[in-house]
Order: C-alpha cells, then structure tokens, then sequence
C-alpha cells in the first residue's frame, strides 16, 4: 500500500491549493479515505473524510471551505481548500481507512504528507 501527497505549498491567506493523494497498492475505490493534518505543537486534526460511497464528512474548521472529491478511476484523493487562513499552516497527510464506511481515527495506512504553509 502506498499513499503519496502532492500539491502543498505557500499560499496567502484567502487562497486556495489543492492537494492530491495518489494512492496504490490497494482497491481505493472500495476504501473510505480521509485527510488530517497536524501542526507544530498541535494535535493531529481529522481535515475530511469520505465514504466509499461518496458520503463526506468535514472538520468544524473546514466545512464550506474544504471539500473532498475522490476519483476512483484515477486512484486519487483531492483536498479542494479555499479561503485559507494562516491557522490551516500544518502537515497535511492522507489516510486509508479500514472500511467502506468513514469511521474518524479509523485508519490503517498513511501518507508522509504535504506541507502547507498559509502566509502573506
């Protein structure tokens, strides 16, 4: 199983990234997956997650800014994040989960991580 982010960076505040899991290894389409991401300091935090199914499910912080497509036909997880604030600067990594269904904290495999660093 491997699962390897792509797309962090520098933005400014009121921007927008998007981040990328290109994940193999495993049947992605049948899996929930989820993005989380921790800061210096700070706990880890659960960003979005997503069913098998399409159902999402989005960190207080994040809802109506983030989103969480997935393309199973490309074995890929996107994290769309508008209007960033400098508070969203943290590691971003992805995350298997262990069914179909989004269960937060319920993980087997993640991804080394992407950095994204929010600053004017």
């Amino acid at each position: 199983v491997q699962l390897v982010e792509s797309g962090g960076g520098l933005a400014q505040p009121g921007g927008s990234l998007r981040l990328s899991c290109a994940a193999s290894g495993f049947s992605f389409s049948i899996y929930a997956m989820s993005w989380a991401r921790q800061a210096p300091g700070k706990e880890r935090e659960v960003v979005a997650g997503i069913s098998s199914g399409g159902i999402k499910y989005y960190g207080d912080s994040m809802e109506g800014r983030f989103t969480i497509p997935r393309h199973n036909h490309k074995n890929t997880l996107y994290l769309q994040m508008n209007s960033l604030k400098p508070e969203d600067t943290a590691l971003y990594y992805c995350e298997k989960g262990r069914s179909s269904r989004y269960v937060a904290d319920d993980n087997d495999q993640w991804g080394q991580g992407t950095q994204v660093t929010v600053s004017s």
